[in-house]
């Protein structure tokens, strides 16, 4: 089964950093675009970064300067590294992308998202 599993979340105080991972797992030849986005309570779920094939990134204004997407092609894995975050960054984390199967099948699900909280 190809899935997205996400980790890395957790409380932090304002100021203060995390890194999110999303691991690609499945036969899983490669991962295409990826991104990675987030909810609130009560708001909708927005595009916070996305990277490319070919490594170029897009960032919501909002966290422009503070987080950085990376990826790693040989472990099917996408980072989000997170700094100077503030209360209003608190919010679920997801992932999501083109991932193709050896089968030459393409997929594009959703990871079951990791909780961010920073208090202030």
């Amino acid at each position: 089964q190809v899935q997205l599993v996400e980790s890395g979340g957790g409380l932090v105080q304002a100021g203060g950093s995390l890194r999110l991972s999303c691991a690609a797992s499945g036969s899983i030849f490669r991962i295409n675009a990826m991104g990675w986005y987030r909810q609130a309570p009560g708001k909708q779920r927005e595009l916070v970064a996305r990277i490319f094939n070919d490594g170029s990134t897009n960032y919501a204004e909002s966290v422009k300067g503070r987080f950085t997407i990376s990826r790693d092609n040989a472990k099917n894995t996408v980072y989000l590294q997170m700094n100077s975050l503030k209360p209003e960054d608190t919010a679920i984390y997801y992932c999501n992308g083109g991932l193709q199967a050896y089968s030459g099948s393409y997929f594009n699900p959703w990871g079951q998202g990791t909780q961010v909280t920073v208090s202030s």
